[in-house]
């Protein structure tokens, strides 16, 4: 299924190893298949399957949701404080503590210049998926070039229209590649699963897994 939706979502991207719609699909007939067989043959098997799937599953997708968690908690503290009020005051300054450690981390976002309507996916994006409310915008530059004013004209409305996210604009001088993404997750503290790219043509010169994590969101 990841296969089919990198033909449909990412036509372009670079990749060592191509298979046709119809392989994929002769592919994902036979797992099914497979999958559908053992289970009849050995039921006893997908119960073990499931006591390590479930709980992987709860744990990923409390991952994914911890803000959402920290402010149910914080909201039941709040409700809890008059009942023991010192406890609920030590719990909520714990969690807006934590919320505010989750709330601080940038993110990072390369661009080579793309149209508003291709910064308006990311800020899309950053505000449904992720918790941060800080998006560094880099652009780098040749030696002697400058960045479009159209690009920053574009960004000043986005940070408007984006009340709850902070932008930082930074142009750089350099290179695209994993010597760059190295320095600047060293020099930023930022993690390379924290930075972001548009989807790259067939001429980029890398594969995204040299990019250390780097990930792909338009």
């Amino acid at each position: 299924m990841g296969n089919f939706l990198l033909k449909r979502k990412r036509p372009n991207l670079p990749r060592p190893v191509y298979a046709g719609v119809v392989t994929v699909a002769l592919a994902l007939v036979g797992v099914v298949t497979a999958l559908y067989g053992n289970i009849r043959i050995r039921p006893d098997y997908l119960v073990v399957f499931l006591q390590y799937f479930v709980p992987s599953m709860l744990v990923v997708a409390a991952m994914l949701n911890r803000t959402a968690i920290l402010n149910l908690i914080l909201a039941g503290a709040e409700s809890f404080a008059k009942h023991s009020p010192r406890v609920s005051r030590l719990t909520q300054v714990t969690i807006k503590r934590q919320l505010h450690e989750l709330n601080r981390q940038e993110f990072v976002f390369f661009t080579k210049g793309d149209n508003v309507s291709n910064l308006n996916k990311v800020m899309s994006y950053v505000v449904e998926n992720e918790f941060t409310n800080r998006l560094k915008i880099v652009t780098l530059l040749r030696e002697g070039e400058t960045f479009s004013q159209d690009l920053l004209r574009d960004i000043k409305v986005l940070d408007r229209a984006y009340e709850e996210i902070v932008i930082d604009f930074v142009p750089l001088k350099g290179q695209f590649g994993p010597a760059l993404i190295d320095q600047l997750s060293q020099e930023w503290n930022i993690p390379k699963n924290f930075m972001f790219i548009g989807s790259p043509g067939d001429r980029f010169p890398y594969q995204i897994s040299e990019l250390g994590g780097v990930r792909l969101i338009i």
